[in-house]
């Protein structure tokens, strides 16, 4: 009888040694080889999943030979969620969703299955974390009673295979990938291994039976999802549920996408009973704004294909003076904003070095596009000269180290939303005017440098 086999898998990527290390030989990572021991195969139960599961022999074809199937969406009704991932849900998709604990992934999702169930037929909740009447209160309190939305509470990855395979529902959730093992490996649920197996498991079944499966994936203290980098790679789409837990807005936010585009976002407010979706983020986000305050521009972004309007706020203050000043941002790069301080120090003369800096995104949107730059820079230049901003007025470009605005794309959404809310002025890159992007409503401001931009705005 063999006898069970010991090893050391790296946490960030999957990768093993027979002996444990201190840093990974595949990804540099320190401290991140954990044990595990792995126990030989139980046959009787993979022979049992193979009767199950029977796809035939496969055999290689030319490529001309494929025939293209037009394979429709399935729409799950709730238009932001359907947003995040394309158009609606892929047929044998498996889609990762993850996100901190309490922010409320299980009630989004479960409110997904009721709408798939109510629509398409059957789907199966698989439960590993909940009891059945733990779920059933959730489910009462969104106001849930499809007849074909079927509770599952199982741990074990070959019976809930079996049950797919059985049932074939238009869609599966499995709630949560970390608490679902397979029977045939020593090591415990939520391990490296387990992770990695039963979604490989999953997707296997998900691909043969065309079936889309959704995976709830926790995340550690970093942001990340926990398990190997490799269950990232392995799902066809990732998505990430962020926002404050005691705050009522929730940002839905695609990081990966093979059928649609990436870095695509829905906004959802948390309500008594439920996720409700936010129809326009950009009203909802610039609500609160204070008037003729300095340090606060609203910039026109894109996330995806959704042009969204975001109030960037800075607050410069001097420093104590003692040890090195403060610098704190909040859904932007902190080393983005080092750099545009330090080319307002160098080419527009302001000396930021000893003050304290503060910048956030009002609502905690986190926004990574250099189309951010100039509007970053002018709040720095509005609350280190006292200056406001008139606040009908916008910015978009990004900044170089030599001080040039350059273009950005996306020019004609970012000026369709800012002239939809309001606003009456925008100062951008002259690479990015042209006579036909004039609006009524809205006059374009051309610019080559950061001293033009910021003349034209009037805190220089």
């Amino acid at each position: 009888m063999s006898k069970p086999t010991t090893r050391f898998v790296c946490q960030e990527c999957g990768g093993e040694s027979l002996k444990w290390v201190g840093k990974c030989p595949y990804c540099q990572a320190w401290n991140s080889m954990v044990e595990e021991i792995e126990a030989p195969p139980d046959k009787s139960s993979i022979s049992n999943l193979r009767r199950k599961i029977d796809i035939g022999i496969k055999t290689p074809q030319s490529l001309n030979d494929v025939k293209l199937l037009a394979q429709e969406r399935i729409e799950t009704g709730i238009g932001e969620f359907d947003r995040v991932l394309g158009g609606g849900i892929v047929p044998g998709s498996l889609v990762l969703i993850g996100g901190e604990p309490g922010i409320g992934k299980s009630t989004l999702l479960l409110q997904c299955a009721d709408a798939i169930s109510n629509r398409h037929g059957k789907l199966l909740y698989v439960s590993a974390e909940e009891s059945a009447s733990q779920v059933k209160l959730r489910a009462d309190r969104l106001g849930i009673h499809s007849d074909n939305l079927m509770l599952f509470t199982e741990t074990d990855v070959n019976q809930i295979a079996n049950q797919i395979y059985d049932m074939k529902p238009a869609a599966c959730i499995v709630d949560s990938i970390q608490t679902v093992y397979k029977p045939d490996m020593a090591s415990a649920p939520g391990s490296v291994g387990q992770v990695r197996e039963s979604a490989a498991q999953l997707m296997y079944l998900a691909k043969n039976e065309n079936i889309a499966v959704f995976l709830v994936g926790h995340v550690t203290k970093d942001g990340n999802i926990a398990g190997p980098r490799v269950l990232e790679h392995l799902v066809d789409t990732v998505l990430y549920l962020e926002g404050e837990r005691y705050q009522k807005y929730r940002i839905l936010r695609s990081v990966k996408n093979r059928f649609g585009s990436t870095q695509e976002l829905g906004m959802f407010e948390m309500r008594e009973e439920g996720m409700v979706e936010v129809d326009n983020p950009s009203q909802i986000l610039l609500s609160e704004r204070p008037e003729n305050s300095s340090g606060s521009i609203v910039v026109p972004s894109v996330e995806g294909t959704r042009p969204l309007m975001v109030e960037l706020q800075a607050l410069v203050t001097p420093g104590s003076g003692f040890g090195a000043p403060r610098r704190m941002t909040s859904g932007v790069d902190s080393r983005r904003v080092s750099l545009l301080m330090a080319v307002l120090e160098k080419r527009a003369g302001l000396h930021t070095n000893t003050w304290d800096v503060f910048v956030n995104i009002a609502g905690g949107v986190t926004i990574e596009e250099p189309a951010v730059d100039l509007g970053i820079a002018a709040s720095l230049a509005s609350s280190f000269r006292n200056l406001p901003i008139p606040t009908t007025w916008t910015a978009v470009g990004e900044v170089g180290l030599s001080g040039e605005i350059r273009s950005v794309n996306w020019i004609e959404k970012r000026l369709a939303e800012a002239q939809k809310l309001g606003f009456t002025d925008c100062v951008l890159a002259k690479g990015n005017y042209d006579s036909k992007l004039i609006r009524n409503g809205i006059k374009l401001h051309p610019v080559t440098t950061i001293l033009e931009a910021l003349d034209t705005l009037g805190i220089r």
